[in-house]
C-alpha cells in the first residue's frame, strides 16, 4: 500500500475498519502537528523515534516501544524530537472521516 504524502514532512497508510482504523505515520525531523481535538480516542505507538506530545497542557514524550492514550476531545499537538524521522502507528475509534475525505486541513497548515 502506497503511503499517502500530506505534507513534506508527514506521510500515512491508512487501514480502515467498520469502527476503527490503524494508521502508519512517518514524521520527518521538523514535522509539528499542530494543537487540535476531536471525537475520537486515538492511540499512538511509536517504534522509531521520537515525538514530544503536549496533551490538555501536558507536555509528554514518547519513544520507541511506548504507547500514549490521548481521550477524546482532549487538545493535543505532537512534534519530532531531534533528528531522527518518527514511525508510529496510531489507533482511532471512531474512525477519522476527516483523513479519508480530506477535510483534515489542520495538518496541511490550512
Amino acid at each position: 500500500m502506497p503511503a499517502e504524502r500530506v505534507t513534506a514532512l508527514f506521510s500515512r497508510k491508512l487501514v480502515v475498519g467498520e469502527n476503527e482504523m490503524l494508521c502508519w505515520l512517518e514524521l520527518k525531523p521538523g514535522c509539528k502537528v499542530p494543537r487540535h481535538s476531536h471525537i475520537h480516542e486515538q492511540i499512538s505507538h511509536v517504534l522509531r523515534g521520537r515525538l514530544r506530545f503536549e496533551v490538555d497542557g501536558e507536555p509528554v514524550e514518547v519513544g520507541p516501544g511506548e504507547t500514549l492514550l490521548i481521550p477524546s476531545n482532549v487538545p493535543h499537538s505532537a512534534e519530532v524530537v531531534g533528528g531522527e524521522t518518527v514511525i508510529d502507528y496510531d489507533i482511532f475509534s471512531p474512525i477519522r472521516r476527516d483523513w479519508l475525505d480530506g477535510t483534515d486541513d489542520y495538518l496541511k497548515g490550512k
